[in-house]
């Protein structure tokens, strides 16, 4: 696990989310309209989406069919204009996005996945949130079986990094896999970590 840290380190020192955002419900919406596609796409809408309803209110009373027309290139984008506009009425009470796994999770649209996302980024828990890139780099760099689902990936990854490291290697991790051990083309010649890796060994 050291090998790999270091070697993240190295690669990406500075690793972070890439989703644009300015306050923390923007954070919440913008991670729950990733699901199925890139965060550049979702900070090319959200950026639009964010200037038209500055607050939460006008979020909460947005349009739905002005919405879906600002989200439609992310995709199943009537489901997420619904939920979207949901979400913006629940927090409304709230007046911010809790610290608060199990009311996160009850949110439409929002998972485990977004919820781990959130609670790191905006209250620093030390938690991984397990994405296609983590779970093919986990996979493999060998930290979890191939069969593993994406529960137990995390389980096995927050066990595996030390504590004090883990919202940091999530970043890297990810990232990682999103520009470097992509699912086609990895850029295997050049790693430091092909002797160890799973996916390198079949394909020599």
């Amino acid at each position: 696990m050291n090998k790999i840290l270091d070697y993240l380190d190295e690669l990406l020192p500075d690793a972070s989310c890439e989703l644009n955002y300015k306050k923390d419900y923007e954070l919440l919406i913008a991670v729950m309209l990733s699901a199925q596609t890139t965060d550049k796409r979702v900070n090319m809408v959200t950026k639009v989406l964010f200037d038209k309803y500055k607050t939460l209110s006008e979020l909460s009373e947005a349009n739905i069919e002005d919405v879906i027309k600002i989200i439609k290139p992310i995709g199943t984008f009537n489901k997420k204009a619904n939920n979207l506009i949901k979400i913006a009425q629940s927090l409304l009470e709230l007046k911010e996005v809790p610290n608060d796994r199990l009311y996160l999770e009850s949110l439409p649209g929002v998972g485990r996945k977004t919820a781990n996302v959130v609670l790191s980024n905006l209250y620093n828990v030390p938690c991984i949130a397990v994405d296609t890139h983590v779970s093919r780099v986990s996979k493999r760099l060998n930290l979890v079986d191939l069969s593993d689902d994406i529960l137990t990936i995390e389980k096995k990854l927050t066990n595996k990094i030390p504590k004090n490291k883990i919202l940091k290697a999530h970043h890297q991790l990810v990232l990682f896999g999103r520009y470097y051990c992509k699912a086609v083309k990895p850029l295997c010649e050049s790693c430091k970590l092909k002797d160890i890796c799973v996916y390198k060994k079949y394909e020599d």
